[in-house]
């Protein structure tokens, strides 16, 4: 009986002491970032196009193909991410406004972005990709900061989280502090990934286990089924392997898919064709930054299997 208490009590020890442990972290620097014209640009032009922040932290008109962010809710939050997002539970995407975001840090700002750490030092579940927006520069990193804080204020309250047990506590394992200073590839094919990273390419594109957690041989490989309303949406293999649109695309096909959106007609989709892929957003992306993660993707390995997107379509 004694012995059946004491290993009871040590559970109960190192329970307490892994509830009681903070995430990993370091302080958050404590620069103030100048809003100058160019870094504004750059920011806007990230977080609009590349990482499409808005299109999670908005309020999204579903009526239309892509996907079309509500006017006056840019930043909001709000958005509620759950099992059928493969989160154990519910998070919602946070106001990420000046009225969100109005007594955080520039410093505090960056670490939750790259780091995972909120500013009362407790960890951000990774549905907000932390471990993937880690290798952002610093310089890119600074402008989306910059340019967040000339977003207009929307108050907008947004639910705490609910997780379900063991991951409310393993959710603080994923926090990884920065080494030191972080700079963009200048390679085009590293570049290329770099992109591609940021852009959630590979967040989007890659299938998710029982755990929540990203196949990682099954990178690009498409599967992640997305559902949420009237939306079911299998993400595509963007892998070269035999049969993907991939493996015969050109470059000039690959850029022009994106570029067409810039024009097209905000129609509401045919029955079963809903997407979360925020097309519009990435048409605003540079064709040598779109040339870039097309060349990346040629190179990635090739994962067999064709992807139907729209398994519900007419």
């Amino acid at each position: 009986m004694r012995i059946a208490l004491a290993l009871v009590a040590a559970v109960a020890a190192v329970v307490a002491v892994f509830v009681l442990k903070p995430p990993a972290q370091r302080p958050a620097s404590t620069e103030k970032i100048d809003l100058t014209p160019d870094r504004l640009a750059r920011g806007k032009y990230l977080v609009e196009h590349v990482t499409p922040c808005l299109h999670c932290h908005s309020s999204i008109d579903d009526s239309v193909f892509g996907g079309d962010i509500v006017p006056g809710t840019e930043g909001m939050g709000g958005y509620a991410f759950g099992p059928s997002d493969g989160v154990p539970g519910e998070v919602q995407a946070q106001n990420i406004t000046p009225a969100g975001l109005g007594d955080w840090t520039d410093g505090e700002i960056l670490r939750a972005m790259r780091e995972g750490v909120r500013k009362d030092g407790t960890a951000l579940f990774p549905m907000m990709p932390y471990p993937q927006f880690a290798i952002y520069d610093d310089d890119d990193a600074r402008a989306i900061v910059a340019y967040l804080r000339t977003l207009k204020p929307v108050p907008h309250a947004i639910k705490p989280r609910a997780l379900a047990f063991p991951v409310n506590l393993l959710v603080k394992l994923e926090p990884r502090p920065l080494a030191g200073p972080v700079r963009k590839p200048t390679d085009h094919l590293a570049y290329g990934k770099y992109l591609a990273t940021v852009a959630g390419c590979v967040i989007c594109h890659t299938p998710m286990d029982n755990h929540g957690q990203r196949i990682a041989e099954r990178e690009f490989a498409g599967g992640w089924e997305m559902k949420g309303g009237e939306m079911r949406v299998i993400t595509s293999n963007i892998t070269p392997a035999e049969g993907t649109w991939m493996s015969q695309a050109t470059k000039e096909e690959f850029i022009g898919r994106f570029r067409v959106w810039q024009d097209m007609p905000r129609d509401r989709p045919a029955k079963g064709r809903l997407t979360a892929m925020p097309w519009r957003a990435y048409a605003g992306m540079a064709d040598q930054d779109l040339g870039a993660i097309y060349d990346y993707l040629k190179t990635v390995k090739p994962v067999p299997g064709v992807v139907d997107p729209f398994p519900d379509a007419l």
